[in-house]
């Protein structure tokens, strides 16, 4: 994702437009993308502000801590149990998640490790 246009271009647009300039024209004399100027005036008119959105935040865990207790469980039970079987077991219990949630989750909780062959 690109970062947000400056609030000075945003500004020299929206007054352009006031003055009774078309989008298009606003546009071409910025040297912006024509759906930019419309999307800032419609914030302009929705918010009062033609300021860009905060980006968002991290995205919470998508595991509920029923499956959470359940991987936890899984990985003391069996530690070599992979990530995959985990997500099949999971699916066999009605609830659907990706592998990378139950990756997550797991490299958040410390619960990886690097397996080795040699050590058994």
């Amino acid at each position: 994702m690109t970062r947000a246009l400056s609030m000075d271009l945003r500004e020299r647009a929206l007054a352009r437009l006031e003055k009774g300039e078309t989008c298009r024209q606003v546009a071409a004399a910025l040297q912006v993308g024509v759906s930019s100027v419309v999307k800032w005036s419609q914030r302009k008119r929705e918010t009062g502000s033609c300021a860009p959105k905060k980006p968002p935040g991290p995205k919470p865990y998508v595991l509920k801590e029923k499956q959470r207790d359940y991987i936890r469980m899984r990985l003391r039970d069996e530690p070599h149990v992979t990530l995959r079987a985990i997500q099949i077991e999971l699916a066999e219990l009605g609830t659907k998640v990706s592998y990378g949630a139950i990756w997550n989750f797991v490299h958040a909780d410390g619960l990886s490790f690097k397996k080795n062959r040699h050590r058994r």
